[in-house]
């Protein structure tokens, strides 16, 4: 078994303008998992898309929190995961009953649509989306990067709902356009043989090795990925807030208190009526409390 699990490293080709990630998840996946009872085709699609935010977060130059999200009417009905710059992430999902293993993305999610949310720290923060009409989430991301016009991105992941890997290619601006369209093409075609075994099982250099042996491939320091939800109970309240002292003071009058559960890590809240009568007095309400009898 690998022993670079939960942790994400960058590499690049010497003398080309590609560069790289790789990261293989285990004990922090098996933690974003523990508290939902998934079935295992949402197991392992929550587990292909925890590794992608991994991977596309590593692309990113600033602080701030990259969100993939896709939503469908169909079987699967949500899809969502969030990481940061520290490679930090939280996952969820929904589905209905009849979910089929064997299915395709495209028939788990009909005329769905994936988007990808980049939100940096004190700054505007902007969304670009795509249908789930893959085969794979894989797929879907390099369409994105396709139909945007972004740089080119290819993505590899796997997962066997224990575990999750994944990697990433993307062609960096250049000059020589004709130089670096040749090592663009020629290093997918090397990383098109990778097999799930080989990504899931092996040490990062040795399946760099294994796949890249005639290039020059600087690796750079790992990175260790961490399953953190970021819910408090200040943040809990907010939430609240959004939801108006009418409806809130009608949710005491009925349980004498507020109940909130954290949807990403199960996490447990509960609010009195003197906490929330309180919540609403704050000037960030208005200053309106519930009236509580």
């Amino acid at each position: 078994m690998s022993n670079t699990k939960d942790t994400a490293q960058r590499f690049s080709f010497d003398d080309t303008a590609v560069r790289g990630e790789i990261v293989s998840l285990e004990e922090s996946y098996q933690q974003a998992l523990a508290n939902h009872d998934y079935p295992p085709v949402i197991r392992q699609l929550l587990g292909e898309l925890i590794a992608s935010a991994i991977l596309l977060s590593s692309t990113l130059k600033f602080e701030g929190t990259l969100t993939l999200q896709a939503r469908s009417e169909g079987p699967v009905t949500l899809l969502m995961a969030e990481c940061n710059e520290q490679r930090q992430f939280r996952a969820v999902a929904s589905w209905k009953d009849d979910v089929n293993y064997e299915a395709e993305l495209s028939s788990l999610m009909p005329d769905g649509v994936l988007s990808i949310t980049v939100d940096p720290k004190g700054k505007k923060r902007y969304q670009g989306v795509v249908s789930t009409n893959g085969v794979t989430l894989a797929d879907c991301l390099v369409n994105y990067f396709q139909q945007s016009e972004q740089l080119a991105t290819r993505f590899w992941v796997f997962s066997d709902q224990e575990r999750v890997s994944g990697m990433l290619l993307q062609a960096l601006p250049d000059s020589n356009l004709d130089e670096q369209q040749e090592a663009w093409q020629r290093i997918n075609c090397l990383a098109d043989t990778i097999t799930a075994e080989e990504l899931l099982s092996l040490e990062f250099e040795d399946v760099l090795r294994r796949l890249f042996h005639e290039e020059n491939i600087r690796l750079y320091e790992p990175h260790p990925t961490e399953f953190k939800c970021s819910c408090s109970k200040e943040r809990t309240a907010k939430a609240l807030l959004t939801l108006g002292y009418a409806e809130v003071s009608s949710i005491l009058q009925e349980q004498q208190r507020i109940s909130m559960d954290c949807q990403f890590c199960g996490a447990h809240y509960e609010f009195s009526a003197p906490e929330v009568e309180q919540l609403f007095d704050t000037p960030e309400s208005g200053g309106t409390s519930p009236v509580v009898h």
